[in-house]
This record gives C-alpha cells, structure tokens and sequence, in this order.
C-alpha cells in the first residue's frame, strides 16, 4: 500500500544517543518543519509490506527547532519499537505532518507553578516546555512560571536530559529539577533523591508548599504511578482541573 504524502512525510534520523539498551533518543530531519505545542507527540511509522506500523510519541525537541527529537523505550514484544531500535543514523521512516495532543502547559488556571512528574520517558514533554522557555528566556522573554520537574527512574543512567535539565535549572530560576531513582541498590556510586515517583511526590508538595490554590500537576509515563500520584493529589485537594495526565499504555485489567 503507498503511503499518503498528505499525511506522512519521510524523516531521515541525523543522531542517536542510547542510555541503556532498552533506552534510546534519536533525533529526525524532518522534510518539512512539524509544527507543534510544548507537550504534544507525533506519530512515528515503519513500512511493512501491507501498511505503515506506526505509534505516537511525545515530541522533546521545542518548536523552535529544526529538528524533532523522541525518548523511545523499547518494548520487545511490541509492534514497532523492535523495527525503530534496528534503525540508525541515515535511514529513514516515516512522520505524520500533524502533530496532536491538549498535555500542554495549563495557561487557564493563572497558577504560577507547575509540578511536572515524570517517570522515564515521560520526561519528553517536559523537555519541550523547558527548552522552548529557556530560548525565549535568552531573548529576554520572562516565561512568567515556575516548573518543578520530578523525573524518575530506576537507575541514574536511564535518567536521560538529566544534565541539561540540571545545567539549566542552574541558569534560570524559574526550573527546579528533582532526579531521583528507585533501585539504589543496582546504582551505588548515585548520591541523590532515592525512592519511587509517588513518594518523592508526596515529600516536595509538603517542602515546597505545592497545593491546588497555586499549582497545576502533570503526570506522565507509567500508568500505576499516574494512578497512585492522582490519588495523592486528590487527597490533597488537587481537582481534576489541575492535575494533568498522560499515559503511554494501559495497564492490563486484572483477572477476577
């Protein structure tokens, strides 16, 4: 089956970074530029003989740049990770021109602060928001918010942008990055935050005095610790408003 040159375009990848050997970037020169919002995803695709193999993934690049970049985690069972994780620099695969997604900075509310929860890949989106503030930082430009990004996983080394993230944190005092990993034990030289996303969430609401008067929360990555920070939140008297989510799969029903 050709593949529809008005909804897919050829993208060619131009870098490749991998953090584990389930945990890659790549970076895509696109044919023509994407335009998009800080937090949505596009939609990837591999040809195969009878159709595009193709899933979505949140964008981390900023609009403001050329190319477009993705956090991908291989999925061994899965339809189309396998096929992109074979790929390297110079080849080529297939980008639909219109990017989707509301999981956006909330500009609504007129909260101030904006509590990013993350758990892996679900870093991506974050990047966006914070590489987009911080080129529009350099021009001057006051981002007029303050985004606390806590970004976990198990291992310090899967903890990819965590040296962008933490050299811009450093710059511009409207970011504040939380890096904290869940398996010490498998990582004994890290000296940081330790504990899962949840935990670590409840202990920075409190030191930081985040409540749903003066913040919005987001959660994205895996769908049990979006389901026990959004118990949290509630508790705390966040809304559903104010908490934003988005998942990257659905966890399995369980069998009665």
């Amino acid at each position: 089956m050709p593949t529809d040159p008005t909804k897919f375009q050829r993208v060619e990848i131009v870098h490749r970074k991998d953090y584990a050997e389930d945990l890659w970037v790549i970076r895509l020169r696109p044919e023509h530029r994407l335009l998009f919002t800080p937090g949505q995803y596009a939609t990837l695709g591999v040809e195969q003989p009878e159709h595009i193999m193709e899933r979505a993934y949140s964008i981390c690049s900023s609009p403001l740049e050329e190319e477009v970049e993705f956090f991908i985690e291989l999925v061994v069972d899965g339809g189309l990770t396998p096929l992109l994780h074979r790929l390297e620099v110079g080849d080529w695969l297939w980008m639909r021109r219109q990017a989707k997604g509301v999981f956006t900075l909330d500009k609504k509310s007129g909260h101030a602060q904006h509590f990013l929860v993350a758990t892996v890949t679900g870093v991506a989106p974050y990047v966006s928001m914070v590489r987009t503030l911080a080129r529009e930082a350099e021009a001057g430009k006051d981002p007029g918010v303050q985004l606390i990004i806590l970004q976990a996983a198990s291992r310090s080394w899967e903890l990819a942008y965590r040296e962008e993230l933490e050299a811009l944190a450093q710059r511009w005092n409207w970011l504040l990055y939380l890096p904290t990993i869940s398996r010490p034990w498998d990582d004994p030289n890290w000296k940081g935050e330790v504990g899962r996303a949840e935990d670590v969430l409840r202990k920075h609401l409190d030191s930081l005095k985040l409540d749903a008067s003066n913040t919005t929360a987001y959660l994205c990555g895996h769908p049990e610790m979006i389901q026990n920070s959004k118990g949290i939140l509630k508790r705390r008297g966040f809304v559903k408003e104010f908490i934003r989510e988005e998942l990257y799969w659905v966890l399995p029903k369980k069998q009665e």
